[in-house]
């Protein structure tokens, strides 16, 4: 049988616009469950928390809780979705022997990891989006700084994505691929200010949230809501761009000398 990614290259002369649609569809295809899922769980997240500290926490002096809880389940469920897309489709892939199709035809590895980041970027920032659109029903939230809003978005998906990307290169079960995602993106994103601002813990554990790059994602992106950060917009860009030009670097390396692609 021959591989679609193969008849595409052969017709159009580029396997990349039929890798990422491939992505694409793979996740649009059963949306209930990449898209409505993370939404109706952000959702359950919201109902419990804001009616238990609503009326016992404000934060930047002014902020509901409510108002201040939504883009932290906001960037935790995009990062989260983000990271998965590729990770699943990677050991997916592996697993069922298909993984091969991808080599056979000439695709670079900057084709491969364009493909594979853009889709999970495209699946966290739609999971984010539905999810400030269902919010809106509980608490006005007027967004101040758009840009920012999308910059954080698109960059901190963009971290995710490759973050999956390196461990469904590296894994080779879903074992070790749920290590990964349990040991390690888990806690980073409950412990980064998701439903807390880093201001209100003792001075030691600040600094030690000042040593998570999620936090800055989070930060970042509630900044461009409320006007009022933990720390200044501009840092967190600094920090979430290099991350991403860091981990980038890696996955294209990973990429290009066929890491566990091969064998």
């Amino acid at each position: 049988m021959t591989s679609p990614v193969l008849q595409a290259y052969v017709t159009s002369g580029s396997g990349f616009p039929t890798l990422l649609r491939k992505e694409l569809l793979r996740f649009w295809k059963v949306s209930f469950q990449t898209i409505a899922s993370p939404v109706i769980t952000a959702l359950l997240y919201l109902v419990i928390f804001a009616h238990v500290l609503q009326d016992r926490i404000q934060v930047y002096g002014s902020v509901p809780y409510t108002a201040f809880l939504i883009p932290g389940l906001m960037m935790m469920s995009m990062l989260q979705n983000a990271f998965a897309n590729p990770s699943s489709s990677l050991i997916q892939s592996r697993i069922t022997g298909n993984l091969v199709f991808m080599l056979l035809p000439p695709l670079s590895h900057y084709e491969i990891f364009s493909a594979y980041v853009l889709a999970a970027i495209v699946r966290g920032v739609c999971v984010g989006f539905c999810i400030w659109l269902v919010s809106l029903y509980f608490v006005s939230l007027p967004v101040t700084g758009p840009l920012w809003v999308l910059v954080f978005g698109v960059l901190s998906c963009g971290i995710m994505a490759v973050l999956g990307l390196i461990a469904g290169l590296w894994s080779e079960k879903f074992d070790q691929l749920a290590a990964f995602q349990n040991f390690l993106i888990m806690p980073a994103t409950f412990l980064s200010g998701v439903f807390y601002s880093v201001h209100s813990l003792p001075p030691f554990w600040q600094q030690v949230s000042h040593w998570n790059p999620i936090f800055y994602t989070i930060d970042g992106f509630r900044y461009g809501f409320f006007g009022v950060a933990d720390v200044s917009p501009w840092h967190s860009l600094a920090v979430v761009a290099g991350v991403f030009a860091v981990l980038s670097l890696l996955a294209l390396r990973l990429l290009s000398s066929g890491y566990k692609l091969r064998t």
